[in-house]
């Protein structure tokens, strides 16, 4: 069994303020190559060799995500040619966790990228090394859009639009596609957007423009800045440097910056997009001393907004993991609303079916003001529909019991009559929990206010 991991840290870092700061029960996704363990802890330092892991696939890791609508959730892909979803128990591992809650198999070769729906609940985006990207439901366990035929080479990276209509996918044949999943059509691509023959990053901005890192002929880094309505040129195109690491971005919807954290560097370099030009301004870069292998990203609502705090990072060494904090000094200790309007927040916007059916819906939006205050996390349920329903008799003849087609039809209504009642009451209890958990949500709220 492979094992996989998060870390649940406590360091003490230097901010970009030159303050001393600790970071509490924060988030780390680990690259799959390097084994790694999954933990749960307060204390600093190496855990023992026993604490408890969750493994299940049975090659290495390739690609982690947590899922923005339960922060108990987490998808992973692997060599083995599967994706799995796991629940983790909201208090930490006691146990080593060893089933999923499903196991999604669909792709021929290894699956390198997955990645949640921004606004639909338990929509799962898989890319693997057969070039086909398929989105499951994860709920039913199917796999509901296959696009294979799209893509012929590798794909390097899948990113969802902000209301997740679309997706833009950069691959090794050098092309920038925009794709509309649910019609399985190209709206929009761009040939060579980077000339260069190493890997290259798109992303989608908020605005619904797409922003791209790769190389040019001569191996130097660049960045870009594309409209999907009219792909024949760049809206802004910069050179960086010659260094040979991909440039992973990370990007804020809130502020509008973007975070550039290249492989093997010792720095992040981080900018503003305007629609003014540039359009792409440099604002500066944060250096340290030792290379980072890997780098995780905090959630918005996971930041202390009582210190400014607008970026939280995870950078991997060798042998550590180290939180990167980044933070505007204000004199004020009163809330920033211009550092933090309001954000995505963990209620998904729309089920699975409903978007599957053609609906959109931008995120949810939070306010931060008060800081985050979790709820109650429900549990992630799937329900798969017995496949044997929909296959056809092979010999009829061989029926032992023969039911007339009358009686077969008023059975039918029946059932259709019953299910249409439990599907009504479903509804309703669904509605209830929304609404004790708002007002659970609120309570919470009025209790920290008091207790401030």
């Amino acid at each position: 069994m492979v094992q996989f991991s998060l870390f649940f840290v406590n360091f003490t870092f230097e901010t970009l303020a030159g303050r001393q700061g600790t970071a509490l029960s924060t988030v780390l996704p680990l690259p799959g190559s390097c084994g790694g363990w999954l933990t749960f802890q307060d204390p600093t330092g190496r855990i023992d060799k026993s604490y408890p892991t969750v493994c299940g696939h049975t090659g290495p890791v390739l690609d982690i995500d947590w899922c923005p609508h339960n922060d108990q959730v987490i998808a992973s892909g692997s060599e083995d040619c599967t994706v799995m979803v796991w629940q983790i128990p909201e208090n930490g591992l006691t146990l080593s966790l060893t089933e999923p809650v499903v196991i999604l198999e669909g792709h021929s070769k290894r699956v390198g990228i997955v990645a949640w729906h921004p606004t639909a609940r338990n929509v799962l985006l898989s890319a693997g090394c057969d070039n086909t990207i398929i989105i499951w439901n994860v709920g039913t366990g199917e796999a509901l859009l296959n696009l294979d035929d799209i893509h012929s080479d590798m794909i390097y990276n899948v990113s969802w639009n902000r209301n997740g209509s679309l997706i833009c996918t950069a691959s090794k044949d050098k092309k920038v596609r925009v794709i509309d999943p649910r019609k399985q059509e190209i709206v929009a691509e761009k040939e060579k957007a980077h000339e260069g023959a190493r890997p290259m990053r798109a992303i989608f901005l908020a605005d619904g423009n797409v922003f791209t890192t790769g190389f040019s002929r001569m191996s130097e880094r660049q960045l870009a800045l594309w409209n999907p309505k009219n792909m024949e040129e760049p809206i802004a195109l910069h050179e960086m440097d010659t260094s040979n690491g991909v440039l992973l971005p990370f990007y804020d919807p809130d502020t509008s910056i973007i975070y550039l954290c290249g492989k093997g560097d010792s720095s992040i370099r981080y900018f503003e997009i305007t629609d003014e030009s540039p359009y792409v301004h440099y604002l500066n870069t944060f250096s340290s001393k030792e290379p980072q292998r890997g780098m995780g990203y905090m959630p918005k609502r996971g930041l202390d907004v009582n210190k400014c705090e607008i970026a939280r990072f995870f950078k991997l060494h060798e042998r550590k993991c180290e939180p990167i904090i980044m933070t505007v000094p204000r004199k004020s200790d009163l809330f920033q609303d211009d550092l933090y309007p309001d954000t995505a927040g963990p209620e998904a916007a729309l089920e699975a079916e409903e978007w599957f059916e053609g609906r959109n819906a931008d995120p949810l939006l939070i306010s931060l003001k008060h800081g985050y205050i979790p709820g109650k996390n429900r549990d992630l349920k799937v329900v798969k529909k017995n496949i044997l329903d929909s296959k056809p008799t092979a010999n009829k003849k061989c029926d032992l019991i023969s039911v007339p087609k009358k009686n077969a039809d008023a059975a039918g209504v029946q059932n259709e009559a019953k299910l249409d009642e439990i599907l009504k009451e479903i509804k309703s209890i669904k509605d209830t929990i929304c609404n004790q958990d708002e007002r659970i949500s609120k309570l919470e709220q009025q209790m920290a206010k008091i207790a401030a």
